[in-house]
């Protein structure tokens, strides 16, 4: 018997498993239209409340996965690889482990996202590439991953539309922050991106969405479970996000922050730990490395001889930008008029950083959105960040402002400097928690 989808509804509020047709019915009916946005956001604040089983999870998941195109890569000599970030602040990880995964054999059609309240997006950053075309169509995705190895781009219309939908009503009804949700939203993307393997970074910290290592923890088993369970070799990193990942945060600047880890010319040890510690993690899931060690060195090597940077410019030029993208003079167009640098209010050492708020300081830059349709600066936004446990005098400063005026300069310097505490130097953090294996694995 087909249920309607009120039916539906009713059953998953009164606390009932729904089973796999009954979640393909609803999908089907709201990729179709069939299904209303009322029924929509009632079906969804029923799951925030009620939760959904793991078997639940695995059927939504599969069926927004079915919503729309599935590509298929079983022309390509080598396994399809992808990563994905719960987001942070400065972390610019995709744009280095992308290229290396390339230059180690992987393919990556990496799906990424544009940054909404204090995470920057993936898309944003390359947006700040002139030339490059964020949203391409599905054939030159195919072209660029089969002749480069990698292409980094926007969702497209026809891949997981239900979730499109599903997440622009959750946006507006108070329903996000759901495991259940959240797991099939970040999922179905991948799924439908025909991967044979998924390393994910799941942040705990000031500036993650999962604040506790308990609630990362969750999140990431939720998706390591649902992830495998579907059919996608899927592992996740715990990682460290009370301080910025990256030295710099702002679209442009994270961008130059990337091409100096590719050439060489600076790498945040945090970053260089993260970047590498997943590539590796990423190579062993899709049989390209050993273990984790074999996997490391195979990472590390593309990176330090070269040829990440060589990936990464030809991806930068395959989607349109310009063949010489490490040319520093690309960067002459995202030049702000106000420089400066922020010192802390008293001395000592870096003790505590609210690094939500520093990414809240690029958006007051005007370097972020807080309204998914906003258009942003991708020049503005912060380097030179102080890591915890830095000195802090006042000839140490503990950030450097780019700014379009003063104004947005003298608001970014007072929050910056409300966000670093200074004291003595705290514990260091760990740079990674721990690793969520498949179970084969474990």
């Amino acid at each position: 018997m087909t249920l309607l989808p009120q039916e539906i509804i009713a059953r998953k509020r009164d606390g009932a498993v729904l089973s796999r047709d009954e979640i393909a019915g609803f999908i089907t009916g709201l990729t179709s239209g069939a299904v209303t946005d009322a029924q929509a956001a009632a079906f969804a604040m029923a799951v925030y409340f009620r939760n959904m089983e793991i078997d639940e999870r695995v059927a939504l998941t599969l069926a927004m996965r079915d919503s729309g195109t599935v590509l298929d890569w079983s022309r390509l000599d080598g396994p399809v690889i992808d990563k994905h970030s719960t987001g942070g602040v400065g972390d610019n990880v995709s744009l280095m482990l992308g290229p290396i995964l390339a230059a180690c054999g992987a393919h990556v059609p990496m799906i990424s996202g544009r940054g909404l309240g204090h995470t920057g997006g993936t898309l944003d950053k390359f947006d700040a590439i002139e030339g490059y075309t964020t949203n391409p169509d599905i054939e030159t995705l195919r072209r660029v991953v089969k002749d480069v190895g990698c292409a980094i781009i926007g969702q497209t219309d026809d891949l997981a539309p239900a979730d499109r939908r599903l997440y622009a009503i959750r946006d507006v009804t108070a329903t996000v922050e759901n495991v259940s949700l959240i797991t099939a939203s970040i999922l179905s993307k991948k799924l439908s991106a025909g991967l044979d393997a998924l390393i994910l970074d799941v942040k705990a910290g000031s500036g993650a969405f999962m604040k506790t290592l308990d609630e990362a923890t969750g999140l990431a088993e939720s998706l390591v479970t649902v992830a495998n369970g579907a059919g996608m070799k899927t592992g996740a990193l715990l990682t460290d996000m009370n301080e910025p990942l990256a030295s710099a945060a702002g679209n442009w600047l994270e961008v130059k922050n990337a091409i100096d880890f590719l050439t060489g010319a600076h790498r945040d040890e945090r970053l260089l730990e993260v970047t590498l510690g997943l590539c590796a993690h990423g190579l062993v899931l899709g049989g390209l490395a050993l273990d984790q060690d074999d996997g490391y060195l195979r990472a590390k090597v593309a990176l330090e001889s070269g040829a990440a940077l060589t990936k990464f410019t030809a991806m930068v030029r395959a989607l349109g930008g310009p063949p010489d993208i490490e040319n520093p003079r690309h960067g002459e167009r995202h030049h702000c008029p106000v420089i400066r640098d922020v010192f802390a209010e008293g001395e000592g050492h870096v003790a505590a950083i609210d690094t939500r708020a520093v990414g809240m300081a690029v958006v007051v830059l005007g370097g972020g959105r807080t309204d998914p349709t906003a258009s942003i600066d991708h020049g503005v936004g912060l380097d030179r960040l102080a890591r915890l446990g830095a000195t802090a005098d006042s000839n140490t400063p503990i950030a450097r402002i780019h700014a379009r005026d003063e104004a947005a300069a003298d608001e970014a310097e007072r929050r910056l400097r409300r966000v670093y505490r200074i004291g003595e130097a705290p514990k260091a953090n760990p740079v990674v928690y721990r690793y969520l294996a498949p179970k084969e694995e474990s």
